[in-house]
């Protein structure tokens, strides 16, 4: 067989919030600089805050996308075409959901709304042509925007899933990825690959083998001449 280049947030001019002069501070307004900051003033500060914050998390997370091999850069492109079921070139948080399983990863509901909330775009943000195959951070937002949109409404473009598959893929245990491809033979999770497990996949993949050269192969990698290869031996097998 799930893990993808992108430019960061272009950089906001800094637009600063004091107008005019300071508050003298005398007799006359002894709370000019003592007083309790208003409620209102307070919530703008703190989503101020969360806003830079957000941004500097997309910025991180917009660097140079891990090196994944062809074969992997392919799968994980068929994986976000086949489960974009209303192809608009956008995945919801169920169709991200059940891509990213159909890559190998299993994510708590957590982690899928904290990649969102990283990655994701409001649904009905416009996707300009020239801005369609982009990283969602290029999509230019205002300064001061607030993103309404609670994270399980957010949305993923094509770029954006390319890069979070390709950064777990990169980070999986190769020992994980054997695994995984054990059980594409033992489908019915008997603990070894037998005759018949080749057989079947040799159908799939049309590879026509002989049933001798079937034989072969399980007779040399069944090191204790259990009638088929095991999980721990096909792990020793690809890990030469």
């Amino acid at each position: 067989m799930a893990s993808a280049a992108h430019p960061s947030f272009s950089q906001r001019p800094y637009s600063s919030t004091l107008h005019g002069k300071l508050p003298e501070r005398n007799s006359n307004n002894n709370n000019a600089f003592g007083a309790t900051a208003h409620p209102a003033t307070r919530d703008t500060g703190r989503l101020e805050r969360e806003r830079l914050d957000r941004e500097r998390a997309q910025r991180e997370a917009a660097g140079p996308a891990p090196q994944v091999s062809e074969e992997q850069r392919e799968e994980i492109n068929e994986a976000f075409s086949l489960f974009d079921l209303d192809k608009d070139q956008r995945i919801d948080y169920h169709e991200f959901k059940v891509a990213l399983k159909a890559l190998g990863f299993d994510l708590p509901k957590s982690e899928i709304l904290n990649l969102l909330t990283t990655h994701g775009i409001p649904p009905s943000t416009p996707l300009p042509p020239h801005l369609q195959n982009q990283p969602t951070s290029q999509l230019s937002r205002p300064h001061n925007y607030q993103d309404p949109t609670p994270p399980g409404r957010l949305v993923l473009t094509l770029q954006a899933f390319q890069t979070i598959a390709a950064k777990l893929i990169s980070e999986r245990d190769p020992r994980d990825e054997i695994l995984r491809a054990f059980a594409l033979f033992d489908t019915e999770d008997k603990g070894m690959i037998t005759l018949e497990d080749l057989r079947r996949v040799a159908r799939e993949l049309g590879e026509g083998l002989e049933e001798d050269e079937l034989l072969a192969m399980i007779e040399e990698f069944d090191l204790e001449g259990k009638g088929g290869v095991g999980r721990e031996e096909f792990v020793g097998i690809c890990m030469g």
